[in-house]
């Protein structure tokens, strides 16, 4: 039997009497846009990151793009945010008209270094976008000390971090506003497109509200630039129903990366890392990425041993090709490129049992050899 890089199967199985049940109700009452499922899941995930304000919208995309929106940044403004991220990151700055600039990451945690922060702050700054990469939150003191100091915003990128705590807060609940991904693949993920916003400052969740209903205050009045970014009622079905098991499934994820670090640290070879994960913070483990000297190489023979694997990511955002052309990178990102150079992710998921986990152990260490 083959491994699977994330197994939604299994989950759905565990889960599938509640999952069926909560989208049969959906298909009962018929309200498949605004049902009663998305306030009901607005509520809970408010509860579970301990703000006062969640909102879910269409898409990981919208996460972002919204709260710039409603924050008033555009054409003339620029945001700073990580070189080394998912594109979108850098495609929601574009989308309002802003202008991104990346800046260096932390070599050890790959997110965000705070110290590039500050060096590339200009007048036109308005915002930073921390990202929380690989399911651990950035170093969000610093960032918010320095958005303070300079009058900025500051918007997490919580994509792949729903869940991971940072000293005493939760993802999405350590800055202005945190926007996080459903995407299936995701930790807590939807069966389609899906995301959320969070935030404790009541007037910017108005505001990101009636952006998400097409700018509309009431019916068919629209009082600002909006979008159609409403998450369907069945996607926030599927979620109340994951939303039941979702710390068990943090806790499972926890188990099988301490299972991984354990077995890969005594490995010493030059150009190899395990994660590290910050004293003061938890991580979600959206990935397990190791760095190697030898990325393809190392590739081809988990491949060989019948373990998938994954790149997270292969360029930095202003090393893609349109952004390199439109956006381009005025910093020093050696660490980025280094980073999407050598990086590679194993398999992690909740329901993964010890013979699997031995297997690619087994692959792991003989890949190295």
């Amino acid at each position: 039997m083959s491994i699977p890089f994330i197994d939604l199967k299994t989950q759905y199985n565990a889960l599938k009497s509640s999952i069926d049940s909560r989208i049969q109700k959906v298909l009962d009452h018929g309200a498949y846009v605004n049902g009663p499922e998305v306030v009901e899941l607005e509520t809970k995930l408010a509860a579970h990151t301990g703000t006062k304000y969640a909102l879910t919208c269409a898409s990981g995309t919208d996460a972002l793009v919204i709260p710039m929106m409603a924050l008033g940044i555009g054409p003339g403004d620029e945001v700073i945010t990580t070189a080394f991220s998912f594109i979108a990151t850098a495609e929601t700055i574009c989308l309002v008209g802003a202008k991104p600039v990346y800046v260096d990451i932390d070599p050890v945690t790959y997110n965000i270094d705070p110290n590039a922060i500050e060096r590339a702050i200009t007048a036109k700054t308005k915002a930073i976008i921390p990202v929380s990469l690989y399911g651990q939150m950035a170093d969000m003191d610093e960032i918010n000390a320095i958005a303070k100091k300079h009058n900025l915003f500051v918007i997490e990128d919580a994509a792949q971090s729903y869940g991971a705590s940072y000293k005493d807060r939760k993802s999405s609940n350590a800055s202005l506003v945190g926007g996080t991904s459903f995407f299936p693949a995701k930790p807590l993920g939807c069966y389609g497109d899906g995301g959320a916003i969070f935030t404790n400052d009541e007037k910017l969740f108005k505001a990101m509200k009636e952006i998400r209903e097409h700018g509309s205050e009431s019916r068919y009045y629209h009082t600002r630039l909006g979008v159609n970014g409403r998450l369907d009622t069945i996607q926030c079905a599927v979620l109340l129903a994951k939303l039941e098991r979702y710390d068990w499934e943090v806790a499972q994820r926890q188990k099988i990366a301490d299972t991984y670090n354990k077995a890969f640290a005594a490995i010493k070879i030059p150009g190899f890392a395990v994660p590290m994960i910050k004293a003061n913070r938890t991580s979600v483990w959206a990935q397990y990425t190791l760095s190697v000297g030898n990325r393809s190489e190392f590739q081809k023979k988990l491949t060989e041993a019948g373990v998938p694997s994954s790149i997270h990511y292969p360029r930095t955002m202003p090393d893609q090709p349109w952004y390199k052309e439109n956006t381009p990178c005025q910093n020093d990102i050696s660490n980025s490129r280094h980073a999407a150079e050598h990086v590679i992710s194993l398999p992690i998921y909740p329901d993964m049992d010890t013979a699997t986990q031995d297997k690619i152990i087994a692959a792991v260490v003989a890949a190295l050899k």
